[in-house]
C-alpha cells in the first residue's frame, strides 16, 4: 500500500508538471490505474491511494474483480471501471453490463452489439474510438496511418465514427491510440500530435458530437501524451512494477 501511495503521488506530480509545460490544467487529465492481472486487493490499495479510475482488459478477470471490490466499498464508491482492451464479439454483453467506459471501439460490428445490449439493459456507455495512427500490424484500431493525405482513408474514418455515433446508448467521447514501443521520442510525439489533429478534424466534421477526450499514453510515454493533449493516461507498471503472471 505504501509503495502504491508513493508511486501515485510521484505520477500525479509528474502529470502536473507536464501539464504546466503545455499550459494545461492538470485537473483535465484522468489517471487510470491499469490493474489487469493484479488481484482485487491491489484495486483496493489504488482506491485508498486516491485513484478512482481503474482499467481492465480481460472480461473473465474484470467481472469477478469488480464484484469483489464492489462488495467491499459499495456500489456508490465512485470507482470508475474502464475496459481498455480489444473486445471479442462474444464478450460484448459483459462490457455493456459492467464497464463504465470503453477505450477500444474499433469495429462497427462491436459497436452494434454493444448498442443492442445497452438498449436491453438501459445503460449508456461512454466510448473512445481506437485509431491506429502508427500503422503497425500489432496495433488494433481504425486505419489512420495516412489520414491527412489519403482522402479515402479519411472518409472511411469519418463514416465509421458517424455510424457509431448514431447507435443508441453509445456515447462517443473522443479517440484512443497507442504509440510504438521503444522508439525515439519524436516518433511518439508525432503519433500523439497526429491523433489530436485527427480528433480536431473529426470534431469539425461532426459538430453535434463532443469528441473532446483523448486516451493516450502509458507508463513509458504518458508525459509526452499529456504535453500533446491527452485527457486520459493509462498507467500500470509505473504504479505497481512488473505485472504478476
Amino acid at each position: 500500500m505504501s509503495t502504491i501511495l508513493t508511486n501515485t503521488q510521484t505520477i500525479q506530480k509528474q502529470i502536473t508538471q507536464a501539464a504546466a509545460r503545455a499550459g494545461r490544467d492538470p485537473d483535465e487529465i484522468t489517471l487510470i490505474a491499469i490493474t489487469k492481472t493484479w488481484p482485487a486487493d491491489v484495486v483496493t490499495a489504488v482506491y485508498r491511494a486516491g485513484i478512482h479510475h481503474v482499467g481492465e482488459n480481460r472480461v473473465e478477470e474484470f467481472v469477478p474483480k469488480q464484484a469483489e471490490v464492489t462488495a467491499e466499498f459499495g456500489a456508490d464508491s465512485g470507482l470508475v471501471w474502464h475496459f481498455v482492451g480489444s473486445l471479442q464479439s462474444r464478450k460484448t454483453d459483459e462490457v455493456a453490463d459492467y464497464a463504465d467506459a470503453f477505450h477500444a471501439l474499433d469495429r462497427l460490428k462491436i459497436a452494434r452489439r454493444l448498442s443492442q445490449r445497452l438498449v436491453e439493459n438501459g445503460r449508456v456507455l461512454p466510448c473512445f474510438v481506437q485509431v491506429n495512427i502508427s500503422g503497425e500490424d500489432s496495433k488494433f484500431g481504425l486505419a489512420a496511418s495516412n489520414w491527412e493525405a489519403d482522402k479515402q482513408q479519411r472518409q472511411q474514418l469519418l463514416n465509421s465514427v458517424r455510424q457509431m455515433a448514431q447507435l443508441p446508448r453509445l456515447d462517443l467521447m473522443g479517440l484512443m491510440t497507442m504509440a510504438p514501443w521503444q522508439v525515439e521520442e519524436a516518433i511518439i510525439r508525432r503519433v500523439f500530435r497526429r491523433t489530436r489533429a485527427l480528433r480536431d478534424w473529426l470534431q469539425a466534421e461532426l459538430p453535434d458530437l463532443d469528441l473532446s477526450q483523448l486516451s493516450m499514453g502509458m507508463t513509458d510515454d504518458f508525459l509526452i501524451a499529456v504535453e500533446e493533449g491527452a485527457t486520459h493516461v493509462r498507467i500500470g507498471r509505473a504504479l505497481f512494477g512488473e505485472r504478476e503472471k
